[in-house]
């Protein structure tokens, strides 16, 4: 794993990295859930503590299904599946739909970790286009949908790119996932982490008969809670629930209860704000000293939210190669070549922004600027 060597590399406190996927630290809200574990605990300690439904915390699945029902589709409790953390929907879904040699559809590039967890089934990749406006569903044929297991694709701020689906492609792929009678599975871990304006309505609210939509609490309170949810309709979400007692019986009772005291009265109203503004400078940052240092024949876009931008080194350049001269001075980020399915850019790499200082953003991008010039 890439990823996992440059970690080893990033755990020294002189290097400055770009690689990790993580969230600013400074984002969570550390009293509203010392005061909520403390809340269950005082007042529910035996139920809190004690063996639970595999489906979720009834409280917890109401009120994402009535948050999820705000956007235009009517969502049931019924359709809410708590997981530990979306990396373990993955799993679900994979040990659910995939059998070996079965077909799934994926953007270019995707995120790693949903490649790693389909891996384990030996699906046969299926790689679409995508560009700034995000997945191209005009270029899904026939031939590409026929037996296909599902179609993954994360519209909003998507890792590792940071692109925002628009609103027309979003509606080229509803119409298509229609048309082809495609199952589609919407990763939404960013939707929230706009900057300056929202991202178009989910394909979920647009056709939740043929979405399966996963959603995380580790961008917007805390990864270590290790909590996240699948929307799906009835019939599929009663495989996930089956397939999940087998795997873990059920996710932490005490982390659900606490994470349903801090969200029932509005309080991510209150917060999201704060990390978006973070968030937003952070990119801004990053952006400004890219214009700086970045040699000619250097590209990159413009997110307008979540945690990662994407760069395109000259045609014959290797990010991989380039990673080892920037490691040799203490700057790290993680080449595009591992979120390839299929052939991989090798010109390509991801920039994660929000856990870095500004003043190190600086130093780091000038360095990065400097070995990008040979």
């Amino acid at each position: 794993s890439v990823i996992r060597e440059i970690l080893k590399v990033t755990a020294r406190p002189e290097v400055i990295s770009f690689a990790g996927g993580l969230p600013s630290d400074a984002s969570f809200p550390v009293a509203q859930l010392k005061k909520a574990f403390e809340k269950v605990l005082a007042e529910t300690p035996q139920a809190a503590l004690q063996y639970s439904t595999t489906d979720g915390y009834a409280p917890l699945r109401e009120w994402v299904a009535a948050e999820k029902s705000k956007s235009g589709a009517t969502i049931k409790p019924e359709q809410v599946i708590i997981v530990s953390g979306s990396q373990q929907a993955l799993d679900l879904i994979g040990k659910v739909f995939i059998n070996e040699g079965d077909k799934v559809l994926v953007e270019a590039p995707t995120y790693l970790g949903a490649l790693q967890a389909f891996d384990l089934f030996f699906p046969k990749y299926v790689s679409l286009p995508s560009d700034e406006d995000g997945l191209d569903a005009e270029q899904i044929t026939a031939e590409h949908a026929q037996c296909a297991k599902f179609l993954y694709a994360l519209p909003n701020f998507q890792n590792p790119t940071g692109r925002l689906m628009t609103e027309a492609r979003r509606q080229a792929l509803v119409a298509k996932a229609r048309e082809l009678n495609l199952l589609v599975i919407e990763d939404d871990p960013y939707g929230e982490l706009w900057y300056t304006s929202a991202p178009p309505p989910s394909l979920l609210s647009r056709m939740p008969e043929r979405v399966i939509q996963m959603g995380s609490f580790s961008k917007i309170l805390a990864p270590g809670l290790r909590l996240g949810y699948i929307v799906a309709p009835e019939e599929i979400a009663r495989k996930f629930e089956q397939v999940k007692q087998a795997t873990d019986l059920h996710t932490a009772t005490l982390t659900q209860r606490a994470v349903y005291e801090v969200v029932k009265d509005g309080f991510l109203n209150e917060h999201i704000p704060t990390i978006r503004s973070m968030y937003h400078t952070q990119a801004q940052a990053m952006l400004s000293a890219l214009d700086e240092h970045m040699p000619t024949g250097v590209k990159w876009n413009q997110p307008a939210g979540g945690m990662f931008l994407w760069l395109e080194l000259p045609e014959g350049m290797d990010s991989e190669e380039m990673l080892k001269k920037a490691l040799a001075r203490n700057v790290a980020y993680v080449p595009g070549t591992p979120f390839y399915a299929n052939e991989p850019v090798r010109n390509t790499l991801r920039l994660a922004f929000v856990t870095v200082p500004e003043e190190k953003i600086r130093a780091g991008v000038k360095v990065l600027g400097e070995v990008f010039d040979g």
